[in-house]
């Protein structure tokens, strides 16, 4: 009865957008009659269809530069962006590592990732942390937005904003199919297909992916599957409803089980408990969104979204390296004292599980409309979000080889030997967001003030901790304005100079906040974003662009060892961010074109401001990262590319130790330099192309992270492919 309360109260919001754009459309008619001439609206993704008028700090990249770049990943696909740091510890991008402008990487947990405006985080509020991305082989294209238009979208806005934008349902009256088999190294296979077909009545089109392999280190196979399917439907030829449904398995032996720093010196790449250790995740998702042009000038999007996701992960050891560096084997029968981490005594031991439930819908009423109220031509942006979540999370211990099975520990914890239901936790979050923003041009100026409202209640009961029964609840409710004010000015030709000023905010994580039988409540993360650029196609085939950061966080959230985490208080980034291109087939009026592009980051500060760490830099902020690249594409329908990304040392711990200790979790990361190349060819006239792409190609070994112990960057890694499309 309550949900149904609270969606009548949602839907109840939506009309009432409607009712007041019907209004406010009829108040600006007679009021302004032609005052100024105003074009059809258009907005796509997260980005506004006049991207000459945001006030910060983008990056879109397009089907063609997917294409030339050929990335065997997300993560391939982003390590040239500027102000990004990939952290590559997983082998095909399975758990995005991603950090904007020197904030901690762990899991993407502080930059908000989304497929089509709707969030892939595990608990967008409860639990941010990203186990999955879209497949590249469904994106059209990738935004990447850092500027003051994050107060849009929530609910974090510290660390910029993702967003995959997947293919649209054909609607030119054909039928449209692709199928792509690529093969590499490290017994790497993938299979993809898609069909398609619509008119202006509406279509449908699905898609299919199976990819397997052997991951970074020894008995890390995994193997992922998803099926999509999109459909629309046009009511009018101002009303449509599109649809999409989505289901995605992921079962590996690629767990956080790192190595200490005995371990990795003799293999970095061992995993003794690989073959036991196991990660699964099952997802379901749907979204349904209603578009009404109630005119050219006004449109009214209804988005509504469910996700249904269930993980679990079974693993061997508990902390890296408890053994003079070499790592213990922690739920093991008592004939094997000390628990010595090998193959053998891996497989007669047992290990933790830890299932985990998540749940969360939402319903979100936007009107984007134009108006001259104010005598100026205006683009404005009124909306509304109802969202709910849920999360279950447990965890089950056992000393026996049987223990492995999760249904068998469940059912047999009792009489288990060492068996232990040790965690049973529940967390519910109620969230309701409220924005606007309005972007005024006057002249060469375009001025966009916006506003967001945070109303956030978060309730978490603790029915198990520590192996025994409790009785723990509690609450930690936030709410929050976050205003923001950019400005960009276009007054010579081809060229923007922009500047902005907003609120970040990172609502508590309730999951942060479980301290074995009781809640810490820590506080939300806020921040003061500022950013100073310029972007500019001045000269013909130069693009160029380059912005000035700075970041005032007021209670930053750092993990502490055994996975604590703690309001650190106050911290500081500044830095810049330069990238460009240059295609000098366009600049002499070739059809032979040789390319150069590239980025470059310097967070030259990033430390914090306050308490013992005072002075110190922050974990997994490297001072520089840099992505460089050569090509050329020949008329004929081949292209070649050859590049090296960069990224400097970094530290572990916010106390900046340079000593290694024997758990691997302290210490420096190195610098690492790694090598990539590309090449496609698609014949003039021909449905086929051809790929081959190439990462790390020197083989360097390298240091990756050492969050969980140490973990090793992967090596080599060479795929090829051909994709046919008609």
């Amino acid at each position: 009865m309550q949900q149904s309360r609270k969606s009548l109260i949602a839907l109840a919001t939506a009309l009432a957008l409607q009712a007041y754009a019907q209004q406010l459309l009829a108040d600006t008619s007679a009021n302004n009659q032609n005052t100024v001439e105003l074009e059809p609206l258009e907005v796509r993704g997260i980005l506004p269809d006049r991207l000459d008028a945001v006030p910060g700090a983008y990056v879109v990249i397009d089907q063609k530069a997917i294409e030339e770049r050929r990335p065997f990943s997300i993560q391939e696909a982003l390590i040239a962006v500027p102000g990004v740091n990939v952290v590559g510890e997983n082998s095909f991008g399975l758990g995005l590592n991603i950090g904007v402008r020197g904030l901690d990487p762990r899991r993407t947990s502080r930059t908000l990732v989304m497929e089509d405006g709707v969030p892939l985080q595990l608990g967008p509020y409860g639990d941010p942390s990203l186990h999955l991305t879209t497949p590249m082989e469904r994106i059209q294209r990738i935004e990447v937005v850092k500027g003051s238009g994050q107060i849009l979208y929530g609910p974090q806005t510290v660390g910029g904003m993702i967003n995959f934008v997947t293919r649209p349902v054909p609607n030119d009256g054909k039928v449209h199919a692709t199928t792509q088999a690529v093969i590499g190294n490290n017994d790497f296979t993938g299979l993809y297909g898609s069909i398609g077909a619509g008119d202006t009545r509406g279509g449908l089109m699905i898609d299919a992916l199976h990819k397997k392999g052997d991951g970074i280190r020894d008995q890390h196979d995994f193997e992922i599957q998803e099926y999509t399917a999109k459909g629309q439907l046009n009511f009018t030829d101002r009303q449509k409803l599109t649809a999409k449904v989505g289901y995605y398995k992921e079962d590996s032996h690629v767990s956080e089980t790192a190595l200490g720093a005995a371990e990795y010196a003799i293999d970095k790449y061992q995993a003794p408990t690989g073959n036991n250790d196991r990660f699964e995740l099952e997802r379901k998702n749907a979204q349904l969104t209603h578009i009404f042009d109630i005119n050219d000038n006004m449109r009214l999007t209804t988005n509504a979204y469910y996700v249904d996701v269930y993980r679990t992960s079974f693993r061997q050891i508990n902390a890296s390296g408890e053994n003079a560096g070499f790592s213990r084997l922690s739920n093991c029968p008592g004939g094997l004292p000390g628990g010595n981490n090998t193959l053998s005594n891996a497989d007669q031991c047992g290990g933790r599980h830890r299932p985990r439930d998540f749940q969360y819908w939402g319903i979100e009423p936007r009107l984007d409309f134009k108006h001259t109220l104010f005598g100026l031509q205006s683009d404005a942006v009124i909306g509304f979000r109802y969202h709910e979540e849920a999360q279950k999370r447990q965890q089950f211990r056992g000393n026996t080889a049987a223990a492995q099975s999760l249904s068998y520990i469940q059912d047999n914890f009792i009489t288990e030997a060492g068996g232990q239901f040790s965690e049973d936790i529940r967390i519910d979050v109620e969230a309701k967001s409220y924005y606007m923003q309005n972007t005024f041009y006057a002249g060469d100026f375009a001025i966009t003030p916006g506003l967001r409202y945070e109303d956030i209640q978060q309730k978490t009961r603790i029915n198990r901790a520590g192996g025994a029964a409790v009785n723990v609840a509690g609450t930690n409710d936030q709410s929050q304005l976050l205003p923001g004010l950019g400005v960009a000015w276009n007054g010579s030709s081809n060229t923007t100079v922009f500047a902005g000023v907003h609120k970040g905010f990172a609502p508590p994580r309730a999951s942060r906040d479980l301290d074995g039988a009781n809640l810490s409540n820590t506080k939300a993360e806020e921040s003061t974003n500022y950013e100073l650029g310029m972007r500019s196609s001045y000269v013909k085939g130069l693009r160029i662009e380059s912005t000035l950061f700075h970041t005032n966080f007021d209670e930053i959230v750092i993990e502490q060892p055994a996975g604590r985490f703690v309001n650190a208080g106050e911290t500081e980034q500044s830095g810049i961010e330069l990238a460009g291109r240059a295609d000098f087939g366009t600049m002499f009026d070739s059809s032979h074109n040789l390319y150069l592009m590239g980025s470059y980051t310097n967070v030259f500060k990033a430390d914090f401001e306050k308490g013992v760490n005072r002075g110190n830099r922050l974990q997994y902020a490297p001072k520089h990262i840099a992505s460089v690249s050569v090509g050329y594409q020949h008329p004929v329908g081949f292209d070649v590319r050859v590049g090296a990304d960069y990224v400097s040392e970094q530290f572990a711990d916010s106390a900046n130790t340079r000593i290694e200790n024997a758990a691997g979790t302290t210490g420096t990361i190195p610098a690492y330099t790694l090598l990539n190349v590309s090449a496609n060819y698609r014949p003039v006239g021909s449905h086929l192309t051809y790929f081959l792409s190439g990462y790390n190609l020197a083989d360097k070994e390298f240091l990756a992270s050492r969050v969980d112990g140490k973990v090793a960057g992967r090596p080599r890694q060479v795929f090829a492919g051909i994709r046919f499309d008609f």
